[in-house]
């Protein structure tokens, strides 16, 4: 296993876990990030988990970056005592095509496939979310199939709608807010991935699995009034051996 420190400016560092994004490398990032929760160690501001390290802030009036960099690597053997919690499946009910997957038909054409083996492929994978970021509550997931993937628009969407699924190159992901965006979008899902008013703002977490599951028009109208109104709650399994 690579492990390696750098600095990041004069308040930062980074530890390096690898150079490949793979679920390996994101299971170390993971059980260290548990350590660093259970250590509190003093000075230590935040740490941001990423496809392949972990960057960390602290305050270097409480803390040097050579004391900061030690402790760490004394930590480095302890990772494998973190014990990962069971991941959870999160079901994310999605409409494809139509108003809602405006670019379905032309992800289908690049591929030489129908628009229903589009749909069959990108629902019949367990997605794991690698980090979040771009925006609250944006999962950077790995696992998609190459039969299906599209390069990003050659001109982005100035308004992309909360809930777009999309495809950029070999990766897929979902808009949890509406912003500008590039990505090729196949569908949409009514759940909420981001609402400030949640006492978990955020719906995924690195770790997570996502798993979408198509739906009608009719289906996606009925769970967006649920959501509305606070009755609808996804539904979540657990992995007991994927870890």
């Amino acid at each position: 296993m690579q492990f390696h420190i750098t600095p990041l400016g004069d308040t930062g560092l980074r530890i390096h876990f690898g150079e490949k994004i793979s679920p390996q490398i994101n299971q170390l990032i993971r059980r260290f990030a548990i350590l660093l929760e259970q250590q509190e160690l003093p000075g230590v501001i935040e740490w941001i988990p990423t496809y392949t390290a972990i960057s960390i802030s602290y305050n270097p009036y409480i803390v040097s970056y050579h004391d900061l960099k030690a402790t760490l690597i004394e930590m480095k053997d302890k990772q494998t005592d973190a014990t990962l919690p069971p991941a959870r499946i999160i079901h994310m009910p999605t409409c494809y095509g139509g108003d809602y997957g405006p670019d379905l038909a032309e992800v289908a054409k690049r591929n030489g496939l129908r628009e229903e083996e589009v749909i069959s492929i990108h629902t019949a994978s367990d997605y794991l979310t690698y980090m979040m970021g771009f925006t609250p509550g944006f999962p950077y997931l790995g696992g998609m199939s190459q039969k299906i993937a599209t390069p990003r628009l050659a001109e982005p969407r100035a308004h992309v709608p909360k809930g777009s699924v999309g495809i950029a190159g070999s990766q897929t992901g979902v808009y949890p807010m509406s912003t500008p965006g590039g990505w090729q979008l196949i569908g949409r899902t009514p759940l909420k991935l981001y609402d400030p008013y949640r006492e978990n703002p955020i719906l995924l977490q690195a770790g997570d699995y996502l798993k979408f599951i198509a739906i009608s028009k009719h289906e996606y109208q009925n769970i967006e009034r649920q959501v509305q109104d606070g009755t609808y709650e996804p539904y979540i399994d657990y992995y007991t051996g994927k870890e």
